[in-house]
């Protein structure tokens, strides 16, 4: 008798313990509100949105897609040993906020990373900056072919690749660039011929590496 009325009190204790708890946790609610999140405004830290088990990782608020595309692109140019990548990589901060990175609306409209060390490879993954206006990558050290990729950047004003170590034919896509303006290409090994461009203003600049239209 005495074990059982002993359990009975330990059951009750248990809940008053626990009607306390939801009584103190609503009075701090109600006093002091947790804060509400936008996905948009907060988005999830980076490296969260590339693990497969991420229930968001295909919400473009938790995990903006340009975001994504520009660590592939860091990656590919070996952004570890750029001269500045002040930002780049930090799980927390805006990609906007990124050095070289330009938005507007939200939307890459410009990566401008001339002379700053670059290597590697150029990441196809650029052609998804589908707002890009100015890609200037000049005066680095990238290898690799010039991405076919990129003629799909339809708004693209200006193209910088000049003073590279580009190599390989010239990409014919790069006809589909109809809005640029400069174009700079000189002081790579680029080969081939050299796409019929419908350009407004030309300010078009090529050259060197095999014998080819890009011959100054």
């Amino acid at each position: 008798i005495l074990i059982s009325l002993l359990t009975r009190v330990s059951i009750y204790m248990e809940i008053l313990t626990c009607k306390s708890f939801e009584v103190s946790f609503s009075n701090h609610q109600s006093s002091s509100p947790l804060p509400s999140y936008s996905h948009s405004r907060y988005p999830a830290p980076l490296m969260l949105c590339f693990q497969q088990k991420f229930d968001f990782v295909n919400d473009t608020g938790m995990c903006p897609p340009e975001r994504n595309v520009l660590k592939e692109f860091y990656e590919a140019a070996k952004g570890q040993d750029w001269t500045n990548n002040t930002l780049w990589m930090d799980p927390y901060k805006d990609f906007c906020k990124w050095h070289g990175v330009r938005c507007e609306n939200n939307h890459t409209v410009e990566v401008n990373l001339t002379n700053n060390a670059l290597s590697g490879t150029l990441s196809d993954q650029i052609a998804e900056l589908s707002h890009l206006l100015v890609l200037d990558l000049s005066d680095n050290d990238i290898m690799g072919s010039i991405p076919k990729e990129i003629g799909r950047l339809s708004k693209l004003v200006r193209l910088r690749l000049a003073y590279n170590r580009f190599g390989g034919e010239m990409p014919s896509d790069l006809v589909n660039l109809s809005e640029l303006n400069l174009a700079q290409f000189h002081a790579n090994r680029i080969s081939g011929t050299m796409p019929t461009l419908n350009w407004t203003i030309q300010t078009y600049i090529t050259d060197c590496g095999n014998p080819s239209d890009f011959e100054t």
